[in-house]
């Protein structure tokens, strides 16, 4: 088992920058496919960046590239979520998630993350 606790969100504006962090406790992340999610009002839960069990392999949604930056501690125990450029759409509540999927990519369903914080607010003013 293991517990996921998101921080860093808040109210930011326009082109402002902002770093959420999920921390582990139980166990830490070594073995575990890490993801971010977000999720707006009315809208469904989506995948926004993640990497593969090994770290080797990331994911970035074609919204957030070049934006958004997935990475991890050396201790394992705290991954980061850096959103440079922040527009009005990032808007949603921040879920950090876990999966034990051991897949080459990673995984990118919704369904493959057994593991979710409580979700973090971000709000981008324009």
């Amino acid at each position: 088992q293991v517990q996921l606790t998101e921080s860093g969100g808040g109210l930011v504006q326009a082109g402002g920058s902002l770093r959420l962090s999920c921390a582990a406790s139980g166990r830490p992340f070594s073995n575990y496919a890490m993801a971010w999610f977000r999720q707006a009002p009315g809208k469904e839960r989506e995948l926004t960046a993640a990497y593969s069990w090994n770290a080797v392999n990331l994911y970035y949604a074609d919204s957030v590239k070049g934006r958004f930056t997935i990475s991890r501690d050396n201790a394992k125990t705290t991954v980061y979520l850096q959103m440079n450029s922040l527009k009005p759409e990032d808007t949603a509540v921040y879920y950090c998630a876990a999966s034990t999927l051991r897949t080459v990519g990673a995984p990118t369903n919704f369904g493959a993350y057994g593991y979710w914080g409580q979700g973090t607010q971000v709000t981008v003013s324009s």
